[in-house]
């Protein structure tokens, strides 16, 4: 199970506030006239589909934001399998302020939870293999869309320019040096606990980088018969290192062949389309107003 700590989710807080805000506007016309301030409703979140979990602490938080005593109960968490028809959650407060929040809480969800969902499948069709995302998420919820991977059994790669180094083509293209001279120099400036990752686009530049010691070797756009034939040469060359070497395929990884790119041998696999081709996850929220149904 996964949780957003108190902090975070605070922290958070302005963009939470900012969805809202784009649809709220100046007011909910239609629920301020048909229902009294008073009024009082009950709602569940149900699933509607198979997946995975994601947001259930930013869903609350949502309807927190509009109306400090809307009242959740919940029945499962971030990181838990649902199932069709299967209850998430329970909700009670105003009808007014359920009504005002529920679309932008349920965008939350559903984005979050479809990111956990696709990223479970593609762990559960790795055959073992580690499951990385990558930084093609959508501007300004980076936070958010990593942490679902973490749900969904992913991991996460590095955050963004400053936590990692990581030498691409267009690195090298740009400056005109090799692989290997670029790992070595942001060796020399950052010292040995940065971790560098180097991109390969060949096995030549590969070895270039095993030689110079990056942590982590990522062969791009190889056919998984290729890296077959190529990571236990890459493995041979790392023989004499003094840092473990990681080897990571990246490129034209898909449901229907990862367990094909994992049993190459290679020690993860990287994944864009984890966060940036994600469909929401079906979740609907049921309301029912209280003088009828009851507590």
């Amino acid at each position: 199970m996964q949780r957003l700590e108190p902090s975070t989710l605070a922290e958070l807080d302005p963009l939470l506030d900012a969805a809202l805000a784009e649809d709220i506007g100046a007011g909910d016309v239609t629920s301020t006239v048909i229902f009294p301030a008073d009024a009082r409703a009950g709602g569940r979140l149900v699933a509607r589909v198979e997946g995975v979990l994601s947001g259930m602490d930013v869903f609350r938080r949502v309807f927190q934001r509009i109306d400090p005593l809307v009242v959740t109960r919940s029945n499962l968490q971030d990181g838990d399998r649902v199932h069709p028809g299967e209850p998430v959650c329970e909700l009670e407060g105003s009808v007014r302020a359920l009504l005002t929040a529920e679309r932008t809480a349920l965008n939350w969800i559903q984005r979050l939870s479809g990111i956990a969902t696709l990223t479970r499948r593609f762990v559960d069709a790795g055959g073992g293999v580690r499951v990385l995302d990558t930084r093609k998420t959508t501007p300004g919820l980076r936070r958010l869309e990593k942490y679902a991977v973490l749900c969904g059994g992913g991991e996460n790669h590095r955050f963004g320019l400053f936590d990692q180094a990581m030498v691409k083509d267009n690195h090298s293209d740009l400056c005109e040096a090799g692989t290997g001279a670029l790992v070595e120099r942001l060796r020399k400036a950052h010292g040995p606990d940065l971790v560098i990752t180097a991109e390969a686009r060949n096995e030549g530049e590969a070895r270039s980088a095993i030689e110079a010691e990056a942590d982590v070797v990522l062969l791009d756009n190889f056919e998984p018969e290729e890296l077959a034939r190529l990571v236990p040469r890459l493995r041979v060359a790392a023989e004499s290192r003094s840092r473990a070497l990681e080897l990571e395929a990246s490129g034209g990884i898909r449901l229907d062949n990862v367990a094909r790119f994992a049993a190459t041998g290679v020690d993860r696999v990287s994944i864009g389309a984890l966060t940036h081709s994600a469909p929401a996850l079906d979740l609907a929220l049921e309301l029912w107003n209280l003088g009828e149904r009851g507590r």
